[in-house]
């Protein structure tokens, strides 16, 4: 394990606890890394955890030790603000600035692993489900095989932009799911904002290219519902905060974690307005989050809209 802390992996490293994931004990077998060049030169497969507004940064300092040859599976969701690139995007960008392409072109295995993962259910063991996204079929078969247990089951996806879309924007539905909690606006609200959450993933994911299929299996509908309705998601959490009167400052000020679905809310905005997608629900959170609108009026805008056809995609 490798992380940009030394402090950090210093206290990991020994006392194989982190506050993070209270309970936990890494196992003795992980080694954490204390050095770049340590973490990287010998590694066949990287699996890169880093919050989406960062990998550009940390990539660019990591990527002299990457092998040419070396694999990489993004677990991270989300959109990044400046290029609107996705995860495995980015990933590849830097590495070819950085010259670390194969020098035979073979193209290097990219991929991600995304869908309904509570890290703290995980850490327990408990039965989970997840999609192994890569344009190579056989990389993506080989994490098949590596990441599948006894209590994680891992599906094979192609579709790498619907895989990594979906991943993304369920976090910005997630913070206009736990508006709805803070409101106390029932299940009824919610259970409808996640369908209609739903339909506005997939209209952007099919404006872009993506098989509208992703949408409504694992790393679609799956992910979405987990974060919506689970009360360790961060970005239900926040929303859940706003809901509740809490400025935007104050909630990332308490909080120990990246909530990813901030910063994405900016770039799906930006996506929506590119691809001429209506997006009402991802407009409204961007409203509450950086335009200084009352999350009561935010929804009571979804609410009056003009009355339509149902429409999915």
């Amino acid at each position: 394990m490798w992380g940009h802390s030394a402090d950090e992996a210093g206290r990991l490293a020994q006392g194989r606890r982190t506050p993070r994931l209270a309970g936990f004990v890494l196992p003795p077998d992980v080694v954490v890394a204390m050095k770049d060049e340590l973490a990287l030169q010998d590694a066949t497969l990287i699996v890169s955890a880093i919050p989406v507004q960062y990998i550009r940064e940390v990539w660019t300092r990591l990527a002299k030790h990457v092998r040419p040859d070396a694999a990489v599976l993004s677990v991270a969701k989300g959109i990044e603000n400046e290029t609107l690139l996705r995860p495995t995007q980015i990933i590849a960008s830097v590495l070819a600035e950085a010259g670390r392409d194969n020098p035979d072109g073979k193209p290097r295995p990219i991929g991600c692993l995304s869908g309904p993962t509570i890290a703290a259910e995980l850490a327990r063991c408990l039965p989970a489900a997840m999609i192994a996204a890569s344009d190579d079929a056989e990389f993506a078969r080989q994490v098949q095989t590596r990441f599948g247990t006894s209590w994680m089951r891992i599906y094979t996806n192609p579709d790498v932009l619907g895989v990594e879309l979906a991943g993304a924007v369920k976090n910005v539905v997630a913070i206009a799911a736990g508006v709805v909690d803070g409101l106390q606006a029932g299940n009824n609200a919610k259970s409808a904002l996640l369908a209609r959450g739903l339909a506005e993933i997939t209209r952007l994911g099919v404006a872009m290219g993506a098989n509208a299929d992703t949408f409504f299996g694992i790393a679609g509908v799956g992910d979405l519902a987990t974060t919506c309705f689970s009360p360790e998601g961060r970005n239900r959490s926040l929303g859940e905060a706003l809901g509740k009167g809490e400025t935007l400052e104050e909630c990332l000020a308490k909080s120990p974690y990246v909530v990813e679905g901030v910063a994405t809310a900016r770039s799906v905005a930006a996506l929506g307005a590119k691809y001429r997608v209506e997006m009402p629900i991802a407009a409204a959170v961007h409203a509450i989050l950086f335009e200084g609108v009352d999350p009561i009026e935010a929804i009571g805008q979804l609410m009056s809209r003009e009355p339509k056809p149902e429409r999915v995609g």
